[in-house]
């Protein structure tokens, strides 16, 4: 197969060697097979074919035909690029075509300048380059280095390095290394040839320097080879060639250069090493080459004249020496010959002095790669091993010894101490150090760098035991004690040196030499101030220097000794101070002595303290005199030794040790209450006389410059982390009356004050700042104290931090002189730059994530800062760094704890924090958005601009290293759906993310989306990020759903492609959209039907039960009283800074703060720690701490993990809801799809697993879902194969089958009834419940009468067979009905339980709905179960009560709420359903419970008036429109009345029906003023509530009000009034009634029918009950109206004309119905139009949707139209009954002739009546006309 591209090799190789964990068999397989396939590169490491002319040729042609690729275009300009890349780059013209290719696809060439694209052609070709050698590089470390992986794995790829080895891969790394340092085309290039590359972050790099870190990965590559295979001969001869080469070339301030010496040099090391400790018989020794061994040995042993070169050569020898010794021939005179010659030039020339001062001590070797310098290392240890065991080298370091022992001291002889500005406490002798001095350093040098290389080696101790025997010179003993101050860095180490020293190995050495000469020192000038000598003695050199190596022995015995152990070795260290006051005392041994000291303030809060006491006893004082206060007499104090003694030394190693000690000792102080006031003398020092002249200082050594300012920002990070400041303090400052009294200042608000004024301290920290992120990269890698300058500024980016968290507080307070940070920064731009360009710092993360943070701090505070960025030219460079500095955190293999100091997490956070401020932002800038021009116009281009955004993109497209980058990965999601949320930068993204080239997003769904979840006890953090990643995910689709424009095609195309990965299903003709035409999604489209749906395998991953988070307290807790102290602090809301135990993680999850709530517990048990406990409770109280803590941690986690359950599921219910809602008609099968949601969400919520939260928003997607179905079921047409609509569409539109609908409905009793729930998920269920009744309502609408659809039923099965008859429809709707009775019926008593209580004691909101779910279960009731069941429960006389209190406030007075008068809407429901649903037994329950005495109790009045508009605007509007409210009481209180009118009818005795009677009309009386209101409405023009109202006040007296005997309320001339106003209409006109709305209309004209109706029953039950006669016509002498005659025929005439109408209109409108499938679009619009339901329909629809929507309102209409024929048909009959009364009193036959002649046509006209037209049969109606009409001919022949 052909080889992998290097970067999917790279990839493949990280995976799965650099993560975490073990590879996968998977990993393992891919690994494998990458590197077989890779395996030709390899053997032909960067060699490539070479200018072809033929090739050539071709590409200037202009038509290029690259493997596996359609043939490609070049222009001019792509024709010289490729050239000068093939002639600069020695590379054949056809790849030089690929790499503009992959160019492009990487960066977007269009609209860049050749040379641009050339450099970036050369970039990419490079980073090719980088990632095989990293790939080579890997995978020898894998086996070079333990690294923790599988034997076997490790051993089969050993087995393929050592073939490619044997295939000449070292010869081709050898010759590699050589060539490339070449001037030619494969190398650095010719003089003449471009010098820049543009690199993966587009920042021009020079090639020599790319090239230079190529050799020295492939010198890295070449060291560890010899590990896996040994060198031949001639590879060894070789790299000595090589090595030579290098180290004549090599300069000690270029870095890279020394490392590849380095390597080179190590790799022969490496080699000899190897060769010698080789047990396996297959290596052929070196050594068995006796030519080869001979003509080594004589290339060795030629000297040269660079002393670099011999220095290198002369590591080499030692190594060449002790390979000699381990594999000599005894018996040849000669071998031991050669290994003396060179012992001896190895002794001569002093190699290990240059081993350690040149190789290891040096910054290149300390700063070359981690794992690199482990190997140099160790095998140096192996190699030093094998020296000091050997006999022959243990003889060659007897005599070097004795040498050393024989020589004179390089110490010099007593010298002043106050003259000798030239001591500086360093051995001035080093140059001539003696070989075994170098020796005992070299071998210290080895293992300070590795100390664990220590253990178990007895051949090391052997040598210290003898290295230790009888020095007679100090330099020896120094060099000696260095060696055991090495050796005890570890626990082990320290007390095997402690016990070397106790005195009973070594005669001359041991702790008692070191107190005994301190002791003899403390006497000595003691005596000598007794005897009032003038001046002190002088200190020997060599003796301080020998105390100097003894003290640093102890310091590291005391620091890495037994915690338990180490307090019984030194129970007296008073003499440790005795000597810190002598003015002759050399600084660097008062350093010493103080460094020492500092060792023991760790070993026990009493050593402490005794330190502090002590040094008040001993040492120099801080300040000798008062401030303000000087005195004549010079004081030997800390300033005069800084200021005379050390600084005329340029060496200050006594004040930084002073430093380091009283830093050390405030470190570990507890009580901090005072604020730091007693340590405001050391600060005083510190920050006058230490730091204020630092930079001014002359230094000898410029690591003492930097070990000072470590110490003095050290001691200011401390003062400003260690103390709070209260506003107490603030205050107190300014009012303090001595403000220079040191009493009274605190340090921290002396250290901020000089911040924010810009003073020294700020001004000293600033110009450190200041050296910039080039100058500290360039002083790390080239100088042994960059280390140090590297912490310097670390330090003080954290104090600048510091000083952001507080000084606003204060600058509130102590404007103008103190100004805020951010202020005095701005001052001068370059101090802010600084600050933030230390995030191209990528050697130590923490100044990084320093620089992060400042950025984030000023971003908040300064608007302008983006622009101050652009100003200084300094944006681009700043946009490269967080991109590089993001991506390298990508590329990471390392699993970062804490989250942070999680550089990635950080930028993250900043550009999320940073969205929703003023624009121009730090987001839009490093996201590059066009921050010079409009955010909202930005065109986006990641591929053509290196920024986070690219970078974020490209991460998220491949989610790779999901274990160490999920979270980076959950708030990259988050930032693109914050991006997406934001109003400047929503569109630019959304057509960013729309595109199809990042169409990935939607496939996650599919895959990061539903894989399973980690488990909780193996990586529960892993298992939180990715809920969060999925959530952020989730709701960045549905936002793309939301937000979306489908009329665009590109958004159409990206919600079809959300729907298809997300829902498994798209609309069918979409799928020939583009989208689908692309290689990875044609083939999964194709078989869509059998895509899953996601969304259900995505509620599945949610579905699991969260740990539980409660607390137990053990029983010693609760017999304390304990338990309750401890609840009392976590109640406590507030976060730590305000005293509580909480904070807030970056999620916004409210966390417990371990350390404060440590603190807390420490200070609660502190109090129950009396001495009434015992030993064994203390210490069991003491592990409940530990405990609480532990739980502490866990509760934090399972609080981070219900929530980012609950996160996801919000994502998930925000896409399915948006999708369901919004984007349904991109989906098929969609009744089925939403009822599998609908059954997942209610099952779901139905789970053990299921919290009360995610059931609230489980319920609120069932609820969408069923409100959708509903739509579905009663809006859109039941299918999609034709345009046609018919009437079986209408009666059997899409609806779920009785089976399903059961489910649903017993899974949503079952969720309903869930042990764990609230107030809040009730009502949301309930909801859902109402909305499942009105879903399995009857599938006819109420509007539509079985007439219409029989009529048009017929029309349409003529001639079919289709058996799908209306009566089948409505049995299975009745089979449904009874169902749903029968299931809730099995949980009956619980379900009414539950919804009774929340109906009672519930809130307002929770009432209301309660309500309403009982008049639901009323209106399913087929046996009166729920009425018994509620009327158990009392609930219908507290409805009536409720009601009845409402109502009789007094409106004038209070104003009852919203929430309130819903509920008394919801009681009147259900007061109104019994009525209706029971008919007359509902209303004689009502009836019983004295529902009319309730509702006559108040004032109905009241309610009904009208407010006058000086009242209404003297009121709040609220209280106006909750008058409003009560008023539109009235409707409910008439229909209940109205119901109780039902009654009159029925009563079986007079008695009752005279109680019934009386009742309604005493209900009359009372509100006769509301009556007669409403009565005296005019008609006309009146709207449908006036004319209800109307309809209902009419019906109940036309009922009652014949009964009265007495007309004291004027009703009857009322109701006589409305006949003749109403009966005189002219009802033949369509508009009679004066609305446009056509609708309205209608609705309101079968109102007014209404009311025509009830008036002529009143009048019938006059003329036949009452036996009333009425006039033929008005009487003109008449006071009072009375009906007549003439105004019952008028009314028959009326109602004839609207017969003749209605029934026209009808038969129209189902002729409409019937022969729609005929008309146009624009027709079918226009019918839409006219029945007003243009927001039913959208442009986008079809047809059929638009003809289904007309058809519904035309059956309407039609439905309509057959009730208002109904109704006119009851008042004709009616009238001609009352009038048939009439003819046949023979009293009235002469005055009814008057009016005859009018009667006859009215008559003869409905005898005309049709009944096809009509809609029923019209015998019986016939009939009575035609006796009428020979009637009226009778009369009118009288």
């Amino acid at each position: 197969m052909a080889p992998p591209p290097p970067r999917e090799l790279l990839r493949i190789i990280e995976a799965a060697l650099l993560g975490p964990g073990p590879p996968s068999p998977a990993q393992r397989v891919e690994l494998f097979h990458a590197v077989r396939d890779a395996a030709p590169a390899f053997r032909t490491l960067l060699s490539y074919p070479g200018p072809k002319a033929s090739d050539r040729t071709q590409v200037e042609s202009k038509e290029v035909r690259l493997p596996d690729m359609p043939p490609i275009t070049l222009d001019d300009t792509d024709v010289q690029i490729a050239v000068k890349l093939s002639d600069e780059l020695n590379l054949n013209e056809i790849e030089c075509v690929r790499l503009l290719v992959d160019a492009n696809r990487e960066w977007v060439l269009y609209g860049r300048e050749p040379l641009e694209i050339y450099r970036l052609a050369a970039g990419l070709w490079y980073m090719e380059r980088r990632d095989l050698i990293t790939s080579l590089y890997i995978l020898l470390r894998s086996v070079g280095l333990d690294q923790g992986l599988d034997a076997d794995l490790i051993s089969e790829i050993q087995e393929q390095m050592e073939v490619l080895f044997r295939d000449g891969l070292r010869q081709r790394i050898i010759t590699l290394v050589k060539e490339l340092n070449r001037e030619e085309p494969t190398g650095i290039g010719r003089p003449g040839c471009e010098r820049y590359v543009l690199d993966f972050r587009g920042a021009l790099v020079e090639r020599r320097a790319i090239v230079s870190r190529e050799r020295l990965s492939l010198s890295h590559c070449l060291a560890l080879s010899g590990i896996i295979k040994l060198m031949s001969p001639k590879e060894v001869k070789d790299v000595f060639s090589i090595l030579k080469d290098c180290a004549a070339e090599a300069n000690e301030n270029a870095s890279v250069e020394l490392q590849i010496t380095y390597g080179v040099l190590f790799s022969l090391v490496v080699s000899f090493v190897s060769d010698i400790l080789s047990t396996s018989g297959e290596r052929a020794s070196l050594s068995s080459d006796s030519s080869f061994r001979h003509e080594f040995h004589e290339l060795v042993m030629r000297t040269g004249n660079n002393t670099t070169v011999e220095g290198f050569v002369g590591v080499v020898r030692l190594a060449w020496t002790v390979h000699l010794m381990l594999t000599q021939d005894r018996s040849s005179s000669r071998d031991m010959s050669d290994i003396w010659s060179c012992l001896e030039i190895i002794c001569r020339h002093n190699a290990f002095e240059f081993f350690r001062e040149r190789v290891l001590k040096t910054a290149a070797y300390q700063n070359d790669d981690e794992d690199i310098v482990y190997m140099y290392t160790g095998y140096t240890h192996k190699l030093m091993m094998c020296f000091l065991s050997h006999p022959t080298s243990r003889d060659k370091i007897k005599e070097m010894k004795e040498n050393a022992m024989a020589a004179l001291s390089p110490y010099g002889p007593p010298r002043d101490h106050r003259e000798d500005p030239g001591g500086n406490g360093e051995q001035t002798g080093q140059p001539t150090n003696q070989p075994f001095v170098s020796l005992l350093e070299l071998v210290r040098e080895i293992y300070q760098k590795e100390p664990e290389l220590v253990h178990g080696n007895e051949e090391l101790w052997t040598f210290v035991m003898y290295a230790g025997e009888d020095h007679t010179n100090t330099q020896t003993l120094v060099a000696f004690l260095g060696l055991l101050s090495t050796l005890a860095s570890t626990e082990v180490g320290a007390a095997k040196v402690y016990e070397l020293l106790q005195g009973k190995v070594y005669r001359s050495v041991g702790w008692s030499t070191l107190f005994d000469c301190l002791s003899i020192y403390e006497e000595k000038f003691k005596k000598s101030i007794q005897s009032s000598a003038s001046m002190l003695p002088d200190f020997p050199e060599g003796d301080a220097q020998a105390l100097v190596a003894y003290l640093a022995v102890l310091q590291k015995v005391v620091e890495n000794g037994n915690p338990t152990e180490r307090r019984k070795w030194f129970p007296d260290i008073e003499p440790l101070f005795k000597l810190l006051s002598y003015e002759n005392v050399p600084p660097y041994l008062k350093g010493a002595l103080r460094n020492a000291v500092a060792a023991f303030i760790k070993v026990s809060p009493l050593l402490k303290d005794a330190i502090w006491s002590y040094l008040e006893q001993y040492d120099l004082p801080v300040v000798s005199t008062s401030l303000g206060h000087h005195s004549t007499a010079q004081v030997y104090d800390m300033r005069f030794e800084l200021n005379e003694v050390e600084a005329r030394r340029e060496s200050y190693p006594s004040t930084i040790s002073f430093l380091k000690l009283v830093n050390a000792l405030i470190a570990e102080e507890r009580n901090i209450s005072d604020k730091g006031r007693r340590f405001m003398g050391i600060f005083k020092f510190v920050y006058e006389d230490v730091f204020g002249p630092f930079p001014q200082r002359a230094y000898a050594d410029p690591q003492e410059k930097w070990e000072l300012a470590l110490a003095c920002l050290e001691h200011f990070r401390m003062v400003l982390s260690m103390y709070d400041l209260k506003d107490d303090d603030i205050y107190a400052s300014i009012n303090t009356s001595a403000p220079s009294s040191i009493a009274g200042q605190l340090p921290v608000l002396e250290l901020l004050k000089d911040f924010m004024s810009g003073k020294v301290a700020f001004r000293n920290i600033m110009n450190i700042i200041l050296v910039g992120v080039d100058s500290l990269i360039n002083e790390r890698t080239t100088q042994t104290y960059g280390i140090l300058l590297e912490k310097t500024v670390h330090l003080s980016l954290e104090i600048f931090i510091l000083v952001m968290e507080r000084d606003l507080a204060l600058a509130d307070v102590f404007r103008p002189l103190y100004q805020p940070l951010d202020v005095v920064l701005a001052q001068n731009h370059r101090q802010i730059i600084s600050l933030l360009e230390f995030v191209r710092y990528d050697y130590l993360p923490q100044i990084q994530q320093c620089s992060i943070k400042i950025m984030g701090i000023l971003s908040s505070r300064i608007v302008g800062l983006v622009q101050l960025l652009l100003k200084a030219d300094v944006a681009k460079a700043i946009i490269e760094d967080y991109a590089a500095c993001l991506e390298f955190r990508f590329d990471d293999s390392q699993v970062i704890d804490n989250t942070k100091d999680d550089v990635g997490v950080l930028i993250l956070q900043l550009l999320v924090d940073n969205i929703c401020r003023p624009a121009p932002n730090i987001t839009h800038l490093l996201l590059r958005f066009d921050v010079n021009g409009t955010i909202e116009r930005t065109i986006l281009k990641p591929k053509s601009h290196y920024s986070c955004l690219k970078i974020i993109l490209d991460n998220l497209e491949k989610v790779t290293k999901p274990d160490i980058n999920a979270l980076l990965h959950e708030f990259s999601f988050q930032l693109l759906y914050e991006l997406c949320l934001d109003p400047l930068t929503c569109g630019p993204v959304m057509d960013l993310l729309s595109a199809k080239k990042y169409q990935f997003f939607s496939k996650h769904v599919g895959t990061i989306g539903v894989m399973p979840l980690p488990r909780r006890n193996s990586n529960q953090s892993l298992r939180i990020s990715m809920l969060h990643e999925r959530a952020w995910l989730l709701k960045i689709l549905a936002l793309a759903l939301h937000q979306s424009d489908i009329s665009s095609s590109v958004y159409r195309e990206a919600c079809l492609a959300i729907l298809y990965h997300t829902f498994g299903q798209c609309v069918e003709n979409f799928r020939s959209a583009n989208l689908f035409h692309s290689p990875d999604t044609s083939a999964g489209i194709s078989n869509g039907p059998t895509n899953r749906n996601k969304v259900l395998d995505l509620l599945e991953v949610i579905q699991f039960r969260c740990p539980d988070t409660s607390m137990k307290y053990p029983q010693l807790l609760s017999n304390l009283g304990v338990d309750s102290k401890i609840e009392e602090i976590l109640r406590n809301s507030a976060t730590s800074e305000f005293g509580g135990v909480y904070y807030y993680s970056e999620r916004g999850d409210r966390l417990i703060d371990l350390d404060a709530f440590h603190e807390k517990l420490i200070q609660v048990m502190s109090q129950e720690l009396s001495s009434q406990l015992t030993e064994h409770e203390k210490g069991e109280l003491k592990e409940l701490v530990h405990h609480l803590l532990k739980w502490a941690w866990r509760y934090n986690k399972n609080l981070e993990e219900q929530a980012a359950q609950l996160h996801m599921l919000t994502g998930w219910s925000q896409i399915v809801e948006v999708a369901v809602s919004r984007r349904m008609s991109l989906l098929e099968d969609r009744s089925e799809l939403l009822f599998q949601l609908l059954d997942a969400s209610l099952s779901a919520t139905t789970s053990p697993d299921c919290s009360v939260k995610m059931a609230y928003v489980l319920t609120n997607v069932a609820l969408t879902c069923m409100a959708k179905l509903r739509d579905e079921r009663f809006i859109c047409p039941a299918g999609a194969d034709s345009d046609a609509v018919t009437c079986v569409d209408i009666i059997s539109a899409k609806q779920l089958s009785n089976a399903a609908c059961n489910s649903l409905l017993f899974k949503l009793i079952m969720a309903t009834l869930r042990s764990e729930s609230s107030e809040a998920l009730r009502r949301r269920q309930y909801a859902l419940l109402l909305s499942y009744f009105q879903y399995c309502r009857s599938i006819l609408d109420s509007d539509i009468p079985p007439s219409v659809l029989r009529f048009l039923l017929l029309e349409e099965q003529e001639g079919d067979e289709d058996d799908l008859t209306l009566q089948k429809v409505l049995k299975e709707h009745n089979d449904l009905v009874h169902a749903n009775f029968s299931i809730i019926r099995k949980e009956a008593q619980a379900i009414v339980d539950l919804v009774t209580k929340d109906a009672v004691h519930g809130s307002e909101t929770g009432r209301a709905i309660s309500f309403y779910v009982l008049d639901a279960l009323i209106s399913i009731d087929h046996e009166k179960y729920f009425l018994n069941q509620i009327q158990s429960r009392g609930i219908l006389r507290s409805c009536l009560s409720d009601v009845t209190n409402y109502l009789s406030k007094d409106m004038s007075l209070s104003s009852e709420s919203s929430q309130r008068f819903c509920t008394i809407e919801a009681q009147f429901s259900l007061l109104l359903r019994i009525s209706h649903h029971y008919g007359k037994h509902g209303s004689q329950i009502l009836l019983s419970m004295g529902a009319l005495q309730n509702l006559s109790s108040f004032n109905l009045m009241g309610l009904h008036k009208k407010g006058n508009s000086r009242a209404i605007t003297s009121i709040v509007k609220e209280r106006a429109g909750e008058i409003d409210k009560k008023r539109s009481l009235v409707a409910p209180v008439l229909r209940i009345v109205t119901s109780f009118t039902s009654l009159v009818d029925s009563a079986d005795f007079l008695e009752i029906k005279n109680k019934i009677v009386r009742e309604i009309m005493d209900f009359a009386k009372q509100h006769q003023s509301v009556f007669n209101s409403i009565l005296r409405e005019n008609v006309s023009g009146a709207n449908l509530f006036t004319l209800e109202r109307l309809n209902m006040v009419v019906s109940i007296l036309s009922k009652v009000w014949a009964y009265e005997e007495n007309e004291e309320c004027s009703y009857v001339q009322d109701l006589f009034s409305i006949m003749d106003s109403l009966f005189s209409l002219d009802f033949g006109s369509s508009n009679f009634m004066q609305s446009a709305n056509m609708i309205e209309n209608q609705k309101s004209e079968l109102i007014v029918f209404g009311v025509c109706f009830s008036l002529i029953s009143y009048l019938y039950f006059l003329a036949t009950k009452k036996n009333m006669r009425f006039q033929v016509s008005y009487g003109h002498n008449s006071d009072q109206q009375q009906p007549t005659l003439q105004m019952v025929s008028d009314l028959l005439n009326s109602i004839t004309l609207a017969l003749e109408r209605v029934a026209e209109e009808k038969y129209l409108l189902l002729n409409k119905a019937r022969d729609l499938n005929e008309l146009s679009r624009k027709e079918v619009d226009e019918i839409i139009k006219l029945c007003m339901k243009q927001d039913c329909i959208s442009p986008n629809d079809n047809i059929r949707k638009r003809r289904y929507i007309a058809m519904i309102n035309l059956c309407c209409m039609a439905g309509n139209r057959d009730q208002l024929i109904t109704l006119l048909l009851q008042i004709a009959e009616s009238a001609i009954t009352i009038l048939l009364v009439h003819f046949n009193d023979e009293g009235y036959a002469a005055d009814i002739s008057s009016f005859s002649d009018e009667l006859l046509p009215v008559l003869e006209r409905l005898e005309h009546l049709k009944e096809d037209k009509v809609g029923r049969s019209l015998k019986l109606f016939h009939r009575s006309v035609t006796t009428l009409k020979e009637m009226t001919i009778r009369s009118m022949t009288l």
